[in-house]
């Protein structure tokens, strides 16, 4: 299960062959998406090399590979134990989606791609103002009880994930009265709503938080690098 250090950046050096789905699959990663991401990674290859991290065995997998191993079970919400045959073995890529939660790499990733996407649309890097809101989502009967509560206005057991979105401060023109259309409107709303077609998000079935953490990330990483290649977005009703 070991996933300490990678020897090759995505799509490139030696790779595990798989048997099954060659024409992959609709959440794989396409060229211009691996492109955005992988200066993440590899840095993050270069640090854990540069600790002595990576000392025994080369890896025997690609980066491309288990990216798009990670992103499948982000999409459909299968268990880690049900991964297709096409793709490393469930408790390798397991691991690298944990290493890379523990060591910030979805985070980074998220921070990286809303700069870019916001830049690309005119906008300074950074935001100004941002509103936060929640959503209260059931767990799955693996989530012990001390990491759960009730949103009794919903009648709900399970978790609260919250989120912050930039948004577009919109000013009247001087001398402007009345009511003025908003270019953006339920910025929040809709994020939610891309979210709950990651099937792995329509219930929270991770045992820890941070890992519910790391999923969401990893579902704004897909639908930020689909923006800025213009890459579609399939939804639950076209799978």
């Amino acid at each position: 299960m070991g996933c300490s250090g990678f020897l090759h950046p995505l799509g490139k050096g030696p790779v595990a062959q798989y048997p099954g789905n060659s024409d992959g699959y609709p959440s794989d990663l396409s060229d211009a998406r691996r492109e955005l991401i992988e200066p993440v990674l590899t840095a993050w290859r270069a640090g854990r090399r540069g600790k002595g991290l990576d000392i025994g065995r080369p890896p025997e997998h690609d980066l491309r590979v288990l990216m798009n191993a990670v992103l499948y079970v982000n999409r459909t919400g299968i268990p880690w134990r049900y991964l297709p045959h096409d793709f490393p073995p469930w408790p390798t890529t397991y691991a690298y989606f944990a290493r890379w939660q523990q060591d910030g790499v979805f985070e980074e990733l998220t921070g990286l791609l809303r700069r870019r996407v916001r830049e690309t649309e005119g906008r300074e890097a950074e935001p100004s103002a941002c509103v936060l809101d929640s959503q209260s989502v059931k767990t799955s009967a693996n989530v012990h009880s001390t990491s759960q509560g009730t949103d009794a206005g919903k009648r709900i057991v399970g978790r609260k994930r919250h989120l912050g979105i930039d948004v577009h401060v919109i000013q009247h023109a001087p001398g402007v009265k009345g009511f003025k259309v908003i270019p953006r409107r339920w910025t929040v709303e809709w994020t939610f709503g891309r979210l709950m077609h990651r099937r792995r998000l329509t219930r929270d079935y991770e045992t820890h938080p941070h890992r519910s953490e790391a999923m969401i990330h990893l579902a704004m990483t897909d639908l930020m690098s689909r923006r800025l290649t213009a890459e579609s977005t399939s939804n639950r009703r076209s799978t």
